[in-house]
């Protein structure tokens, strides 16, 4: 296989499935050849997004059981992740499933079961490990730029939930809730970068300024619009998530600051920059990463799409491990659940309660 085309097929052709068919179009050495979908205008989408002839199925285990394909990517709503993979742990493909890998801890913790019997690499979708500036705020933590790393902060100040197909992003029922649909990302990062085990969350949130006037079936939408979560680690480490999804045109839609004993680094995107910070010299050092325009126009996620498939198709090549394992994607769902079900109860919530 290491000379060969590698064959994708597109479980979802939604918004995110769109921006995967996209940057695997600037991926050499793969090609995407099915995609399914029960939504006809998604599956249109799906066929402009490749703007060739492929093969298109309504039923995603129709292309499970006939498309030519060597992997999938799982970019369907939340609540249906844990079904496709049943399904898809009955074949030997490689699997990119998208964030969060689930919606409930027992299902999680089934996935992560079979993942460990399936021949092929399962990885989570975690862009955000990819953005550049993010990425060598990670190495350099990891380096030792910033000493022994006492604080993390990570602030996201966003627009609010995209509208998506049947509105289905509107209730903790389908999502896992704010915390796990939005912020999954975010609890992973804390992971990658501490590298010490969650122990407890402690989050406050609401719902106070989005969605108050929709009305779905006469149901009002109950997602979470704000929050604060705060990380406890077993090494000391304390992390915090800032999160407000009515905070459009803010000057960087991300921020993520590491302090240690020694130095603090700034990430910041869409700035797209990293400022290194040490105790013992005067001036901070600025980098920056100009993102290439090709990349920038495939997607929302500031070229990191691409880059997560690039490690993917290499990994499939080498038949090396994932990166971002299922029980990675497991433990950031797990915090979040753990954060959604302290904004409800007013207390921190160990993850212990939930089983990890």
């Amino acid at each position: 296989m290491a000379h060969e085309t590698l064959r994708y097929g597109i479980i979802g052709t939604g918004m995110m499935g769109c921006e995967h068919i996209r940057n695997l179009a600037l991926l050499p050495g793969v090609e995407v050849t099915a995609i399914a979908d029960s939504d006809a205008a998604s599956r249109n989408w799906g066929r402009l997004a490749i703007g060739r002839d492929v093969e298109v199925y309504e039923d995603y285990r129709e292309l499970l059981r006939h498309a030519h394909v060597d992997a999938v990517v799982v970019a369907t709503p939340n609540f249906t992740h844990h079904e496709v993979l049943r399904a898809l742990f009955e074949t030997r493909l490689h699997a990119l499933v998208e964030k969060p890998l689930c919606t409930e801890i027992e299902q999680c913790q089934w996935v992560v079961d079979a993942a460990e019997k399936h021949p092929g690499i399962v990885w989570v979708g975690m862009e955000y490990r990819y953005m550049r500036p993010v990425e060598r705020l990670i190495e350099e933590v990891h380096g030792g730029a910033v000493g022994r790393l006492v604080m993390l902060a990570i602030r996201e100040h966003r627009f609010p939930f995209l509208k998506k197909v049947a509105d289905w992003n509107r209730f903790n029922r389908n999502t896992g809730g704010t915390l796990v649909e939005k912020c999954c990302h975010f609890f992973d990062l804390m992971n990658v970068i501490v590298r010490q085990r969650p122990l407890r969350v402690y989050a406050s949130g609401a719902a106070d300024v989005n969605h108050q006037d929709e009305r779905y079936g006469g149901e009002r939408p109950d997602i979470l619009d704000n929050a604060f979560a705060v990380v406890d680690f077993a090494g000391g480490a304390r992390a915090l998530l800032d999160l407000c999804m009515f905070a459009e045109h803010s000057t960087n839609e991300m921020e993520i600051a590491a302090t240690g004993d020694r130095g603090k680094l700034e990430a910041f995107v869409t700035a797209h920059r990293l400022v290194v910070t040490r105790r013992d010299r005067n001036e901070p050092a600025t980098i920056t990463f100009p993102v290439d325009a090709n990349l920038a126009q495939a997607g929302a996620h500031h070229g990191s799409t691409f880059f997560e498939h690039l490690a993917f198709r290499d990994a499939i090549r080498s038949g090396g491990k994932p990166v971002v394992s299922v029980f990675d994607g497991a433990l950031a769902v797990a915090m979040g659940l753990a954060g959604e079900r302290s904004a409800r109860l007013g207390r921190p919530v160990d993850l212990a309660e939930l089983g990890f």
